[in-house]
């Protein structure tokens, strides 16, 4: 484990970031029926990663790159919930989607090592490609 890494799992354990997110409430499209027309069930997370006082630069650097596609562009992630009828549970669920994108940007991406085809899976393509070959010159005309 890096130290950036257990730096980040001690800040997600003690639940640091709490108090720098936002939370809205909107109409949810949800299920509820009616009642969906009556209670603003959906809830939206808003975490501003340029301006985050729990996160060092660095931690903020790897967050805007790897968050690139996530963020608006001030920034800014938002969280979405809709699924239940319930604004708390919506924002319990919110705020536990963002810890795991938290914990999954921070988690280092696993090497790919090279390696070779063995000899039997070359001689075995070698011998599919003589095959195939021999299949288009039979459909030829005779000359």
């Amino acid at each position: 484990m890096t130290l950036i890494e257990r730096m980040i799992q001690e800040k997600i354990q003690m639940r640091l970031f709490d108090p720098e997110l936002e939370f809205k409430a909107s109409k949810s499209s949800g299920p509820g029926g009616q009642h969906v027309n009556k209670v603003n069930s959906r809830v939206t997370l808003t975490f501003d990663v340029p301006n985050s006082q729990v996160l060092d630069d660095a931690e903020k650097t790897l967050l805007l790159r790897k968050w690139k596609v996530k963020l608006t562009s001030s920034g800014v992630l938002n969280i979405h919930a809709q699924q239940n009828r319930s604004q708390v549970q919506n924002k319990e669920l919110a705020i536990k989607k963002f810890y795991e994108e938290l914990t999954r940007a921070f988690k280092p991406r696993k090497v790919r090592k090279a390696t070779k085809p063995s000899k039997a899976a070359v001689k075995k393509r070698l011998e599919a490609k003589k095959a195939h070959c021999q299949k288009k010159l039979f459909r030829k005309k005779p000359e």
